[in-house]
């Protein structure tokens, strides 16, 4: 399998997973905070590390019809949310390639 490789975030403001305390992404990677994810609230993410996808589907959202991937942690493998790899509708396609990440599964750290 193999030695894991953790990549650690600098900053003061960073989110971790909730369950093993990797660090997830960084507060200067949120695009927006007003997603609706499976358990709640979620954050849209330009960028985030320590993760591994899922196979892609399509998936009906509330914003439409996209082709996402789940995202879960690389180190528990505990889901976080979906990578947007296409949007159908034009008023999405700024989605692609963005990643949610559902806040009842994250910690923030340094806030």
């Amino acid at each position: 399998m193999g030695r894991l490789f953790i990549e650690t975030l600098s900053g003061p403001r960073i989110f971790k997973c909730r369950y093993c305390k990797v660090d997830s992404a960084s507060r200067d990677d949120v695009v927006s905070k007003e997603f609706q994810g499976r358990y709640g609230r979620a954050y849209l993410f330009r960028n985030v590390v320590n993760i591994s996808l899922g196979p892609i589907e399509e998936r009906q959202l509330i914003s439409g019809l996209h082709t996402v991937n789940d995202v879960y942690c690389s180190s528990c493998q505990q889901i976080m949310g979906w990578k947007y790899d296409k949007a159908y509708e034009p008023s999405q396609k700024y989605k692609e390639g963005m990643y949610i990440l559902e806040r009842e599964r994250m910690l923030k750290e340094g806030w």
